[in-house]
């Protein structure tokens, strides 16, 4: 995909009619260039990709606001606005996306892994992922002192359905504390690993004190949703998501 073609990238009528029902809250992860070895191709945006969403969303009369917005006024009072989340703390994003955000006065949120800062994607890795490098504690300054945020996506990114109470408890409550001793930063957001929750987890959420939680349910977000039972995008076009298909059939099969 060549620049000259990226820079007419523009929002559909049914995506520009979709996101102005609600809140959308855009889901990304790494911003970098396709690994020919990822089993997860939908994980992955070049730069350049990021750089033309951001401008066809400017171009529509779309503009970010952090995800603290949600939780202080009426959804309704935010006609034309998103917010961009990144899940995992992907070393990527610091150094690809910190300029372009910039560039197009974007705010976002990272959630990140407390547990592995400055390691690796070892949930992935043990299922076959590329491996891939997380930020450390220098780029995550770096990253709030840019105007972004931080949020939390536990301790070791496990499922929470999964876990014992007090092991969930740790990863949701223990995750938080660490990030604000850390940083200190108030910690008010958390994201449940791979979307994975149930009731008793997103009760263990709410009296954790956070103001939301992020799903991975497709959808925007409406006045009387729960707060953290949040619905996200994963901003992808049809020809990326062919492509993105196309790559993990080739995997596939050149595995036969």
């Amino acid at each position: 995909m060549s620049r000259s073609w990226m820079a007419h990238i523009f929002l559909s009528g049914a995506q520009t009619a979709l996101f102005r029902q609600g809140m959308p809250i855009f889901m990304l992860h790494k911003v970098s260039a396709l690994p020919a070895s990822t089993r997860d191709p939908f994980d992955y945006m070049t730069p350049e990709v990021l750089d033309a969403k951001l401008g066809a969303l400017a171009r529509a009369g779309f503009s970010s606001v952090p995800l603290d917005e949600v939780s202080r006024s009426p959804i309704s009072e935010k006609g034309g606005k998103f917010v961009l989340t990144f899940d995992d703390g992907y070393r990527s994003v610091s150094e690809n996306a910190l300029t372009i955000l910039a560039r197009h006065r974007v705010t976002a949120i990272q959630f990140l892994v407390v547990g592995e800062i400055g390691g690796q994607n070892r949930w992935d890795i043990a299922k076959g992922e590329t491996a891939e490098p997380l930020m450390d504690k220098e780029q995550v300054q770096s990253w709030l002192a840019a105007g972004h945020a931080i949020g939390s996506h536990s301790v070791s990114h496990p499922n929470l359905r999964k876990v014992s109470k007090a092991e969930a408890r740790e990863e949701i409550v223990g995750s938080k504390k660490r990030l604000e001793d850390t940083f200190g930063v108030p910690v008010n957001h958390f994201c449940y690993p791979s979307g994975r929750y149930s009731p008793a987890v997103k009760e263990q959420v709410q009296e954790a004190g956070y103001q939301t939680a992020c799903t991975v349910n497709f959808g925007v977000n409406v006045e009387g949703d729960s707060p953290f039972e949040l619905r996200r995008i994963s901003p992808l076009y049809g020809s990326e998501i062919l492509a993105k298909v196309c790559h993990r059939l080739r995997r596939k099969f050149s595995r036969i």
